[in-house]
């Protein structure tokens, strides 16, 4: 710049001009630019203009965005204020509103960055006018009036009237504002936020209940609020305000209280990370107090309001407040009893009670060389271990979320720090539990201990405490000391530790030789995993539990054992399966524990290369399911250290016992697979299944994929493999038979599936034992018949001998399930014993016993026509017969299904001669009242005989008539007009029939009399019955 100023030294303009524009090598700057680069491409910088001032610029120009198809070009004006290496405010003429800077700022703020020598400089406008005279001023503030007369003339008026006037406002004040001269070097400078942008689009997406996309967008805020929290940038704690203000005005969170419905799971989780960010923002190492203050305040005032979401979900909380575990916790004694439900913002009102002033805790996160090799206090709360190692015991959730506090605000080395503090703390935990165990069962040895050390459990924790423990050390392994090493201004502001000196050596100085940050993680992870805690209130903490348990995993599937990590892998599992109540593999646990099927199953398969006894141990530990045991432990009240008493006393709801079953049959799924081919681990397997677990819908799964791999195509069957799957699907159907269960069916099909490719003894032992096994229907119409089928002989390769001795079988079973249930068996006996004459006039005989009581008139004429067909005339007569006592017919059931059955009856008597015709038609008399069914009857009966009817027809000829007789005056009683014409037919078909009788002539003709006599109110009727009958 060619103009200077007076108090401004040349030597140190340029340096300033740099420092006070962004670095764009900082990651900050580089984050926020890098999201437009693809738009500024196109943009030409025509002009560019910056002011500069005592520790700030005023950057202005004009930018032009290239026509494209459609669209014109359009220039747009831009103005920019930098100070102290940050943006503080932005204008743009172009008129998008977005959280995020339009791509216009940011191509100006790249131009100036990149080419700042182009870029003319110019004093504070100030500095400018006070070079100028009298004359000068004059001239400039006339030219810039008529240059914009429209816009600035009257304020230019008012201004000068103003200072015309001694006792004006303005006069009272010395000097006057220079926008171009920017802030006070004392004043606080903050990256530029549009708040009404941010309010708008938080609102947005909220209003779009989770769809478009909407969750992610407000997640990828929530991560742009912990960027700027690493980053130091005190737009985090406002812009997190701002989110939660627009999350507390959510409209569904009072039609969702209303309604007492509950929110969908992924709006729950977006609250979930609110109350996480919270914590990290009080948690701030370097915050003030005022500020802590003032956000405690806003905390207290969204925690008040009626709809605030509890933190578990849908349930209030029965926990004790544990999160200030340390003496400073104000309200660490207040009775469980009388609190409010705790909210998503209680942990951060608990967490403004914490400080970072206690001296241990400073001197554990800003040295690596904090150790105290003469300490010997090994107590349980002791400072440091016997290394002398540094520990840090506090309430575990409550010391990771310190850790995760550090990580976020931009200190991941101090983070690490403590975050090994407290893995050796966890581990030195560990060996003393397991110590205090094997104490008390020698002390006790008869007696079980069960109680419950954790109602907190670490995995599915609001506060997420292993998943922090883990991420940390996992970061540590992917970066170098360079990137690692964070801000070197922590102990800043924290007098008590200003003298400490130290020299950066790696934190490996606390692990034990051979572990690294990666073996640290592992074992963390597996700690947490196989923590025994109870099962939480409320399907949403149960379902997140289980979620997070997931995730974990996920993240440990992602490494590579080797030596060492197996080595932690049999460590833990040791102590999983010695450590008693603190396990939840311990030998006995309380039966409201979280079970360990998916942690035990991601054990089970990374042992199993390694150490196949102790991986089956852990896995068979795991099976049960102690909360569907009546009878499990509920847990020793007498330990005065165990805290099993506040568990409440209520009836388990376990939301998610499905899924909870559904991992359960899992592992026992990947138990059988293994044990493919070893006949002693199949049996111990098969043996944990049938007694631990409950679901017969998960038995059957099991018994079918033992029986998949079994029967695998590449491979010889194995054979042990499917006498397990066998001896499971015994299992299920002793399980669902006396049970309702839609699958039933396909369990009975499958299992003698089974039975055949375990063998023909198999078959034979199914039959053998039905009644346990099977209803007689099922028994008769899938097990025997499917047995007795060509396909099945085929299949088994069996000689005469072995034919013989299963038909046999079959034979007894199908006589034994006709006497116990002959109304569904019966055909299929007669049918399963057509080549056998003695059991086949057996299965006759029971027919016949259970026709007078027990079966209806439908099962009776389906077993005569089966009679018919094989040859059994008079047999099928008889119990046609029997079937025509159980029979009746109303006059108006001219459609019943049973029709055809008794015109087959008929035929059949008719074809066997005169006797048992006449045998049949008092039967049919009795049961029949419809008279076009009888009509029927008689018309095929006498279609070989002369038109005189004869004895035994006689009787039937006279009955149909009756019955005729009785429609038509049961008919007339309420018939309508448009049912006129077809009662006109129903008479001509009466008529046809009257006139077989020899009389029948004088009969009918009477009969049309006495309806004329009857009826005549019916005019319009009666005039038809004249019409076509006289």
């Amino acid at each position: 710049s060619s103009c200077c100023n007076p108090e401004v030294n040349e030597s140190w303009r340029l340096p300033e001009r740099s420092y006070t524009l962004p670095d764009l090598r900082e990651g900050r700057v580089w984050t926020l630019f890098c999201f437009f680069l693809g738009a500024v491409r196109y943009l030409v910088f025509q002009r560019t203009r910056v002011f500069k001032a005592a520790a700030c610029f005023h950057l202005s120009g004009t930018v032009t965005e290239p026509a494209v198809q459609s669209e014109p070009e359009t220039v747009c004006n831009v103005a920019i204020s930098f100070d102290r290496c940050k943006i503080t405010s932005v204008t743009c003429s172009c008129g998008n509103k977005d959280i995020f800077y339009c791509a216009h700022v940011v191509a100006l703020s790249l131009y100036r960055i990149r080419k700042p020598d182009q870029v003319k400089l110019h004093l504070p406008i100030s500095e400018t006018l006070f070079q100028m005279n009298r004359d000068q001023l004059q001239k400039f503030v006339q030219y810039l009036i008529t240059v914009h007369h429209t816009e600035v003339l009257p304020t230019a008026q008012k201004l000068a009237d103003e200072i015309l006037s001694q006792n004006s406002e303005i006069n009272q004040v010395h000097g006057a504002p220079d926008p171009t001269a920017g802030a006070s070097i004392d004043d606080e400078n903050c990256w530029h936020l549009d708040e009404e942008q941010v309010q708008e689009q938080v609102k947005l997406f909220l209003s779009q209940g989770g769809y478009h996309g909407s969750g992610k967008q407000l997640n990828l805020l929530f991560a742009k609020v912990r960027e700027m929290l690493k980053m130091r940038d005190s737009n985090g704690a406002r812009m997190l305000t701002l989110i939660t203000e627009q999350f507390m005005a959510d409209p569904r969170l009072s039609l969702w209280r209303q309604q007492g419905t509950a929110m969908t799971d992924k709006y729950r989780q977006l609250w979930d990370e609110l109350g996480a960010l919270w914590m990290c923002i009080v948690l701030n190492p370097h915050c003030k107090l005022e500020q802590k203050a003032s956000w405690l305040k806003q905390l207290k005032k969204w925690n008040s309001v009626d709809v605030c979401p509890w933190e578990d979900g849908n349930h209030g909380s029965e926990l004790p407040n544990l999160t200030n575990a340390l003496p400073q916790g104000a309200n660490a004694s207040q009775d469980s009893s009388n609190r409010p439900h705790r909210t998503v913002f209680t942990r951060a009102i608990e967490a403004c009670d914490l400080h970072w002033q206690d001296s241990h805790l400073q001197h554990i996160i800003s040295s690596d060389l904090y150790t105290n090799y003469c300490y010997h206090d090994d107590t349980e709360n002791s400072l440091f271990d016997s290394r002398g190692w540094p520990l840090w015991h506090e309430h575990v959730p409550t010391a990771c979320a310190r850790v995760d506090a550090l990580r976020s605000h931009g200190y991941p080395r101090e983070a690490l720090r403590l975050a090994i503090a407290i893995v050796n703390t966890l581990r030195r935990q560990q060996q003393k539990q397991l110590e205090m165990f094997r104490t008390q069962k020698k002390e006790l040895p008869h007696k079980s201990i069960t109680s419950i050390t954790n109602l907190e459990g670490w995995v599915g924790h609001p506060l997420d405490p292993v998943g922090t423990l883990f991420s940390s050390l996992m970061e540590a392994c992917h970066m170098d000391d360079d990137n690692f090493s964070g801000f070197s201004d922590f102990t800043e502001n924290l007098g008590q530790c200003k003298s400490l000196e130290y020299q950066h050596i790696p934190a490996h100085k606390f692990l034990e030789e051979g572990e690294s940050y990666l073996t640290l993680a592992v074992e963390v992870a597996l700690i947490g995993l196989g923590q025994q805690r109870v099962m939480p209130d409320g399907l949403y903490t149960q379902e997140k539990v289980c979620r997070n348990e997931g995730q974990l995993i996920s993240k440990l599937q992602e490494i590579e054992l080797d030596d060492t990590l197996v080595k932690i892998f049999r460590k833990q599992a040791v102590f999983l399966l010695e450590a008693g109540p603190y396990s939840g593999l311990g030998e006995i646990i309380h039966r409201e524990s979280v079970p360990m099927h998916t942690f035990a199953k991601y054990l089970f398969t990374s042992l199993l290369p390694h150490d196949a006894e102790l991986a089956y141990t852990i896995a068979l530990r795991a099976m049960r399911l102690l909360v569907l045991e009546s009878t499990a432990p509920t847990g020793d009240l007498t330990r005065p250290h165990h805290i099993a008493s506040v568990v409440p006393n209520r009836y388990p709801r376990w939301f998610t016992l499905s899924h909870i079953e559904s991992q359960q049959c899992e592992l026992a799924s990947t138990m059988l697979t293994a044990a493919k081919g070893d006949v002693r681990r199949l049996e111990t397997v098969l043996e944990s299944i049938q007694k631990n677990i409950h679901s017969s819908s998960h038995i059957f799964k099991l018994a079918q994929d033992a029986f998949k791999i079994a029967t695998l195509m590449d491979s010889l069957p194995d054979i042990t493999l499917l006498k397990v799957s066998l001896e499971l699907g015994l299992q299920v159907m002793r399980m669902t038979l006396s049970t309702l269960n839609w699958r039933r069916r396909e369990m009975v099909r499958w299992l003698v599936t089974c039975a055949t490719e375990v063998g023909v003894y198999a078959l034979d032992s199914i039959m053998q034992s039905w009644f346990t096994l099977f209803t007689p229907t099922e028994a008769t119409s899938i097990v025997a018949t499917t047995v007795m089928s060509n396909s099945t002989i085929v299949r088994l390769h069996l000689d005469c001998h072995q034919q013989e001795k299963l038909a046999s079988s079959a034979r007894t079973l199908a006589l034994q399930c006709a006497m116990k249930d002959p109304q569904n068996c019966a055909l299929s006996a007669l049918t399963l014993c057509e080549k056998d004459h003695i059991a086949f006039e057996t299965a006759y005989q029971i027919v016949l016993d259970a026709a007078t009581t027990g079966m209806s008139y439908t099962q009776l004429f389906t077993i005569a026509r089966y009679m018919e067909h094989r040859g059994y005339p008079m047999r099928a007569y008889k119990l046609a017969t029997l079937a025509m006592t159980h029979l009746n017919l109303s006059y108006n059931q001219d459609t019943h299904p049973a029709i055809n059955d008794v015109l087959w009856a008929c035929a059949l008597s008719h074809s066997l001669g005169k006797n048992e015709l006449a045998a049949i038609i008092p039967l049919v008399v009795k049961s029949v009242k419809c008279a076009t069914v009888l009509s029927d009857i008689l018309r095929r009966c006498t279609l070989t005989t002369p038109a005189v009817v004869s004895s035994p027809l006689r009787q039937l000829l006279d009955a149909t008539i009756e019955a005729y007789i009785n429609t038509t005056h049961s008919r007339l009683t309420h018939i309508s007009p448009r049912h006129y014409s077809e009662f006109i037919e129903f008479l001509s078909k009466a008529r046809e029939t009257f006139l077989m009788a020899h009389d029948g002539h004088i009969q009918f003709t009477q009969f049309i009399d006495n309806l004329k006599q009857i009826y005549k109110g019916k005019k319009k009727l009666m005039m038809l019955v004249r019409e076509r009958f006289g």
